[in-house]
């Protein structure tokens, strides 16, 4: 998501920390770590590409990334909405 919307990753998880009331459960969610660990396994590759992703990803249902439009402030996230 972070590459769709052209922000780094860290300030689209900020954006959406900030933000937490307007994702409903149904919007986001956070894979569990049992559903982490499956993703990483299935995931080919080295350590020194996971570039730090230590916790689990959020996952945006299709009403979520219209969401994430309108609390990021990168130009392409402008344009989207």
């Amino acid at each position: 998501m972070a590459v769709l919307y052209n922000v780094e990753t860290r300030a689209l998880k900020q954006a959406v920390r900030r933000n937490i009331r307007r994702f409903p459960e149904d919007f986001m969610f956070q894979l569990s770590k049992k559903e982490f660990k499956i993703w990483r396994s299935q995931t080919v590759m080295s350590k020194s590409d996971q570039k730090g992703l230590r916790y689990p990803p959020y996952a945006f249902t299709e009403q979520g990334v219209a969401m994430l439009s309108s609390v990021l402030k990168s130009e392409r996230a402008i344009e989207i909405i």
